[in-house]
């Protein structure tokens, strides 16, 4: 099916990638997820073997190679450590691509050959305590004072948050009109004075992974670390999304196929009534149900891949992709724990932690109510309502 799907060149990468997953990080899997410690190293390896850059040209560090390339690489790796991917996701897909796209020549000179070679983190800062799917509902402000802007606020549920060095940070800057007019980006570093980090959530699952509630006490930035044009930061946040649930998806594609790998290997080994309980229907119609969202989800991932790719909207295809993988994820995690029973329960099993990994995503990066939302209003709007 892959050779089908993918050409010669990207079967071939796909190849590359999971020799490298199975090589470097699955050795790290087990210890990441026993000490929840952040692998920083595993960062630096992500970088030194190009898995950084899929969407930054090489005259940046990066490979170039697009969003297909780059849902590869989040597939794979999702596939052998979730947490890992998400990380490294947050900083190579949601904040290097906007500074490529909208920042200037020493913006991009600056920030992007670092993250692209896993030496610098990045993190993007929308979520807040009041403020969720709602974007346009920020309240953190940046008020001018001479060549400097004073920004004010909290921001929540930041992935990277406490690890970060740059944030890709958005602020209200014209408080006179709704958010989504007056607001802007910064690419925020977090040595600037007044920043702090009030907390890492304890996260049910994706051990490891560094999700802190931020805060901005009178913190002095030049106006000239604002990304593209100021009351501008709107139309920077959307763009960025696209690429981000798409992303997200082939994450999705990725944890949800080891629980699938792993519910079909233990229902070969595991034998009731003198048989292998692969011989129920029971069983194996559950396997049936995970290939079939399986395959489903890497096409409509891969669908909104290549339209990015192209240039092409799919802001609809994005989050379809999204919705459907994660949720399948999500459901694919459950039935594989169905599947082992007792023991999948239980810290011995491996499906007891991918039922737990499985669940943010249907929240993360966007709710699966507001991609509905999404997704509809695309509908209409294409048949002209």
């Amino acid at each position: 099916m892959l050779s089908v799907l993918y050409t010669a060149e990207e079967n071939a990468f796909r190849e590359q990638v999971r020799e490298f997953a199975e090589k470097v990080v699955a050795p790290r899997a087990e210890e990441i997820e026993a000490t929840a410690e952040y692998p920083r190293d595993l960062l630096y390896e992500l970088g030194k073997a190009g898995y950084m850059g899929a969407l930054i040209p090489k005259e940046y560090g990066g490979t170039g190679l697009g969003m297909v390339y780059e849902t590869i690489i989040a597939e794979e790796i999702s596939a052998v450590c979730a947490m890992l991917d998400v990380t490294r996701g947050v900083t190579s897909v949601y904040f290097a691509p906007p500074v490529y796209k909208f920042g200037n020549d020493e913006q991009k000179a600056k920030y992007l050959p670092p993250i692209v070679k896993g030496d610098t983190i990045g993190a993007i800062g929308i979520t807040e305590p009041d403020v969720g799917s709602d974007t346009a509902g920020m309240k953190t402000t940046a008020v001018r004072d001479g060549d400097d802007f004073i920004i004010n606020g909290e921001k929540r549920f930041i992935t990277n948050g406490s690890i970060a060095d740059y944030i890709l940070l958005f602020a209200v800057t014209d408080p006179s009109v709704k958010a989504r007019k007056g607001m802007s980006a910064f690419i925020f570093e977090t040595e600037t004075s007044g920043f702090s980090v009030v907390k890492d959530y304890e996260l049910m699952g994706l051990r490891g992974l560094k999700v802190a509630h931020l805060k901005l006490d009178n913190c002095r930035v030049p106006a000239t670390s604002m990304l593209g044009e100021e009351n501008k930061g709107f139309t920077i946040l959307m763009d960025e999304l696209d690429t981000e649930r798409t992303s997200l998806a082939a994450g999705a594609v990725g944890y949800g196929r080891a629980a699938f790998e792993y519910a079909i290997q233990y229902s070969t080994e595991r034998e009731q009534f003198g048989r292998e309980i692969r011989s129920f229907e029971g069983v194996s119609f559950k396997i049936a149900d995970m290939a079939v969202k399986l395959d489903a989800a890497r096409l409509m991932t891969l669908q909104a891949a290549r339209r990015i790719d192209m240039g092409i909207s799919a802001t609809r295809q994005g989050a379809s992709a999204k919705l459907f993988a994660c949720v399948s994820a999500q459901e694919i995690a459950t039935e594989a724990l169905q599947v082992t029973g007792g023991i999948g329960y239980t810290k011995d099993c491996k499906t007891e932690q991918l039922f737990r990994d499985a669940r943010l995503m249907t929240i993360g990066g966007g709710t699966a109510e507001i991609m509905k939302y999404l997704i509809q209003r695309e509908v209409y709007k294409e048949r002209g309502f």
